[in-house]
């Protein structure tokens, strides 16, 4: 039997490869320098899902994620909710002592200011969190740490001098199962689904209104609607909108024939299985 093949942004040790083998065991894991190198490797080869985190509860959304979703025009076939347990990393001869710099993603670093201010580390800013691992790993310094994950120390032979240093518990980041193949599951009750699609609305006066009247008309929940700017231009917007439900629900479809009608594109990013962390 051929293994999964799934595509990450970032080194081995990321937390997209966390998810990756909580949701796909054995899979066969290829790790993209960027996330548009990662939306590309699933556009150019179908046999390829990609894992992408699109928000986190303390940092918002992914930058550039809403801007990849409509130029590669992949389906969302699943969602994965992840607890991020940020640790600090050093060389397996160092000790907290030795520790002068900490070296990862800004995010991470913005969420361990406590250890980081204690300690008066210095910070290094790095492009992601398991790279950050891999380069101290592959160096000699030993004043070096790094704040990545548990897989990360495990991959790279890095000794975890402490676990959990986010500042904020229940730190979740929201990850996308995607693909170029459309993969819709049949509808039944007793199950929950959430649509997920890109729209932009017409130029012109209560157009927004217009476009969310039917969600209200039908009883649709919305769960998320963000909106972000189209490329060379501050005239129009897109959005980005989650909705509970799935299109074969006589309310879903007939509000999103009604926003439909009232925008100048709309396309579906996909109809997939609520995750059941949504019902904590």
């Amino acid at each position: 039997m051929n293994k999964i093949k799934i595509a990450i942004q970032g080194e081995l040790g990321a937390y997209s490869h966390i998810a990756a083998n909580s949701l796909f065991k054995d899979a066969e894991i290829k790790t993209c320098a960027s996330f548009e190198e990662t939306f590309k490797q699933a556009y150019e080869d179908d046999n390829f899902k990609i894992i992408i985190p699109i928000e986190n509860s303390l940092a918002g959304r992914v930058a550039d994620i809403h801007y990849l979703l409509p130029k590669y025009k992949l389906q969302i076939h699943g969602e994965y909710f992840l607890n991020v347990e940020h640790n600090l990393l050093c060389k397996p001869e160092a000790t907290i002592k030795d520790i002068k710099f900490v070296r990862s993603h800004a995010q991470a670093i913005g969420q361990c200011q406590k250890i980081i201010n204690k300690n008066k580390f210095q910070p290094i800013i790095s492009a992601d969190t398991a790279g950050s691992a891999k380069d101290l790993a592959e160096g000699k310094d030993k004043t070096i740490a790094a704040i990545a994950s548990e897989l990360s120390a495990k991959t790279y032979k890095l000794k975890i001098l402490e676990k959990n240093i986010e500042d904020e518990k229940g730190n979740v980041t929201r990850f996308l199962i995607m693909g170029k193949n459309i993969e819709q599951p049949e509808f039944k009750k007793e199950k929950k689904f959430i649509t997920s699609c890109i729209f932009r609305v017409k130029s012109e006066p209560s157009a927004l209104y217009k476009c969310l009247g039917g969600f209200a008309t039908n009883q649709v929940n919305l769960t998320k609607l963000e909106s972000f700017s189209v490329k060379n231009t501050f005239d129009q917007a897109n959005f980005y909108l989650d909705l509970e439900g799935h299109l074969e629900e006589t309310g879903v479809r007939k509000a999103m024939e009604e926003l439909g009608f009232h925008t100048e594109t709309l396309h579906i990013l996909g109809v997939y299985e609520a995750s059941a962390f949504r019902q904590k």
